[in-house]
């Protein structure tokens, strides 16, 4: 009995601790949707949850203040890279776990040691070869340097390796080519890694700041995050305003890991098919 006691009381604890550290991690959060929906100037009022909420700061950030642009840009380029960079890597991927050529282990080794290499040092490499081509102040400069993403490659190749080598056998037996192997049964069984790197490559680029604000000086290029840091720069008393703009930076992330964590939990902890 006395054990059933000391169990029940360590759950309580623990869930009372977790449910604590829940409250403190996603107060900054929640402070922050509260604020949008307060009138102007009341940012730091003391009621909790505004008396009269309002979409006003939403409408004037979007229509006013040019955050309807800046949206629309980061869908852009987030959804087109996130797109056909992880298209490449499962292309890559496959090629990497299930066929043989030259010097394939040396080939992977060589692109993983080049994760050890800081992302900063191949920031002044990039906007050299940007400038060379003639692509700054485009979508193309913003898109095309991150497409080769090795870490996807990584994560794709891993998965692929767990997929047994009957079922692509027996698709080929079956008179499926290389294509149709490719397309029909190891894309269908690497949809959880696939959306998994979809939504990690997504918020990688739907977050990059520093590479965005290098490439696109022109405000018509202006991604949420740039123009974000731009609009509180020239509007530091504008809470409200801040708190909508920050609102709807992070709402497509959200939205989309909401839709797709099934997806995100499955590929991040187990493989397709075990033998």
């Amino acid at each position: 009995m006395s054990v059933r006691r000391t169990s029940a009381v360590g759950t309580v604890v623990l869930y009372a601790g977790l449910t604590i550290a829940a409250i403190i991690v996603l107060f900054p959060f929640f402070w922050m949707v509260v604020t949008a929906f307060k009138q102007p100037g009341q940012a730091f009022s003391a009621e909790i949850l505004p008396s009269r909420p309002t979409l006003e700061n939403f409408s004037r950030v979007l229509s006013e203040f040019g955050f309807g642009r800046y949206f629309a840009n980061s869908v852009i380029v987030a959804t087109t890279a996130a797109l056909f960079a992880t298209m490449f890597a499962t292309c890559a991927g496959y090629v990497f776990a299930k066929k043989q050529f030259f010097m394939k282990d040396k080939l992977f080794t060589f692109l993983l040691i080049s994760l050890m290499i800081p992302g900063m040092m191949y920031v002044v490499p990039q906007f050299a070869i940007i400038n060379k081509f003639g692509w700054m102040d485009t979508y193309r400069a913003m898109i095309i340097p991150h497409l080769a993403n090795v870490f996807g490659l990584f994560l794709m190749r891993q998965y692929m390796m767990t997929i047994p080598n009957e079922l692509l056998d027996a698709a080929r037996i079956d008179g499926a080519g290389e294509w149709q192997v490719f397309l029909n049964v190891m894309i269908p069984l690497s949809i959880p890694i696939i959306a998994t790197l979809f939504l990690l490559t997504f918020q990688f680029h739907w977050n990059n700041f520093l590479w965005q604000l290098i490439v696109a000086n022109v405000d018509r290029l202006y991604t949420v995050p740039v123009g974000l840091a731009m609009f509180k720069s020239a509007h530091e008393e504008l809470y409200t305003l801040k708190m909508a703009g920050s609102c709807i930076s992070v709402l497509p992330i959200a939205v989309l890991f909401f839709f797709a964590q099934r997806y995100f939990i499955e590929g991040m902890t187990m493989g397709a098919v075990k033998e």
